[in-house]
């Protein structure tokens, strides 16, 4: 079900709101003259964010928030819901990352990704349903990523946690269903690299420069995508056309897929060596309100690799599909 009111009316709750796809959502939202409830854990950050939220129409609401902390999130429902009367759609999209290799991550860093982002998204699950239930009805978007589906390598903690929330949303979309609460719509977006400062904020254990494999989106793609599944819910929905492509050839020739993109991704996404192992922002807030990272010089390299990709997947799924019926006809 779509949100009961027009965007113009609704009250809509976005984690991870103070850089990136959280702060270009929450301006896509005002521009349409929403109002946004601003979470994250950086307080500055929220109010550079609010403050161009009013300037473009929208008001804006600062909740400082740590979504690892589930009465934080509780809290942050109510604060919403006092203010503006009720929650018509609620944006999990708070996330940290770590990169480097399985077995040489520091455990408390990897434990530190997955209560960010996948309790994060519990606690604000858990939150949000009552708000919108009692709403009439209402859109509770998860921000995943196209590594939610497919996987690469360096992003162990990144590609469990994200692995988990799209089963996560796919299993309370279920129970809302068959409990009568079908009013109620639950969303995972999936993007494909975007420009923002994720890469440069994430802790690095890879001895290089942690940079997005091209092609790297504007955050303003993932952030239309989100507006649009608010209007018009859907089970998933992908931001980037390459985000698509590859979960096509994931699903058409899995084996081929996880080496070519492995392979791929290994080249793609260490840049220049010599960097010191960090701890990035997973434990200390260093948003400051931006929405790109400043990656628009890769954003259209190489993508006659990613076609490629996809050439050579659907290639292989159509032979394996021509052997099988060779197979087939061979042994009556």
């Amino acid at each position: 079900m779509a949100l009961t009111r027009a965007l113009d009316d609704a009250t809509v709750v976005l984690t991870g709101a103070s850089s990136g796809i959280g702060a270009a959502t929450a301006y896509a939202l005002a521009h349409r003259g929403a109002a946004v409830v601003l979470a994250a854990r950086s307080a500055e950050a929220l109010e550079r964010v609010a403050a161009r939220c009013r300037e473009l129409g929208g008001r804006a609401l600062v909740v400082p928030t740590d979504v690892t902390d589930p009465a934080a999130v509780e809290r942050l429902a109510a604060e919403a819901a006092g203010e503006f009367g009720r929650i018509d759609a609620w944006v999990n999209n708070a996330a940290v990352g770590v990169a480097g290799l399985f077995d040489e991550i520091p455990l408390r860093e990897f434990r530190r990704v997955l209560e960010v982002d996948l309790l994060g998204c519990v606690y604000g699950m858990r939150a949000a349903l009552p708000y919108l239930d009692a709403a009439g009805g209402g859109v509770l978007v998860n921000n995943a990523s196209v590594l939610a589906e497919v996987a690469m390598p360096y992003q162990s903690p990144y590609n469990t946690a994200k692995h988990a929330v799209r089963g996560l949303a796919d299993t309370v979309r279920q129970e809302l269903r068959v409990t009568g609460r079908g009013h109620i719509s639950v969303c995972t977006v999936l993007p494909a690299s975007i420009d923002t400062p994720f890469f440069r904020h994430a802790a690095n254990h890879t001895g290089h420069e942690l940079v997005p494999p091209p092609p790297v989106y504007p955050p303003e793609v993932a952030a239309e995508t989100i507006v649009r599944v608010l209007r018009r819910p859907r089970r998933e929905a992908y931001a980037g056309s390459a985000a698509r492509l590859l979960g096509v050839q994931w699903r058409l020739a899995p084996a081929l897929t996880e080496r070519a993109l492995g392979w791929y991704a290994h080249r793609a996404q260490l840049g220049a060596p010599g960097r010191r192992d960090s701890t990035g922002n997973v434990f200390a807030a260093d948003a400051a309100g931006e929405r790109e990272g400043g990656w628009h010089g890769r954003r259209r390299r190489l993508v006659r690799m990613t076609a490629a990709l996809g050439l050579a997947a659907a290639g292989t799924a159509m032979g394996t599909a021509a052997a099988r019926t060779i197979r087939s006809r061979t042994d009556r």
